[in-house]
């Protein structure tokens, strides 16, 4: 079994509570589903936000599915200009028999744009 990296993004129209919970569910759910991801072979999860997302950790979306044994961490993007506004990623270590180019990344909404070479592959 090896650890893999499942990468993902969302973003939100406003930095509210309830739209950073519900997006990052939305996201993580797809993520799980996509990879037939079993919770209990997660090692950790590393969320990031851009700087402008502030009202709440995207981790508390994590929580509140179950994922209460599972290490997470938030913190910031960087700032880059051109960078999507309002953006959630985050970074799941998996431990799988799945190869790298079986993985699924998922990129929702606006980051799309992210990553086109990889979505909907």
């Amino acid at each position: 079994m090896s650890i893999r990296g499942v990468r993902g993004a969302t973003n939100v129209q406003a930095d509210t509570p309830e739209q950073i919970v519900e997006a990052t569910t939305t996201l993580l759910t797809e993520i799980v589903q996509q990879n037939g991801i079993d919770t209990q072979d997660i090692a950790s999860v590393f969320f990031t936000t851009t700087t402008g997302l502030v009202s709440e950790f995207p981790a508390k979306a994590a929580r509140l599915m179950g994922w209460g044994d599972v290490p997470l961490l938030c913190g910031h993007e960087m700032a880059v200009e051109k960078g999507l506004d309002k953006c959630i990623r985050v970074m799941i270590h998996w431990n799988t028999n799945k190869t790298q180019q079986d993985i699924h990344h998922i990129y929702q909404n606006e980051a799309v744009k992210l990553r086109p070479d990889i979505v909907n592959k």
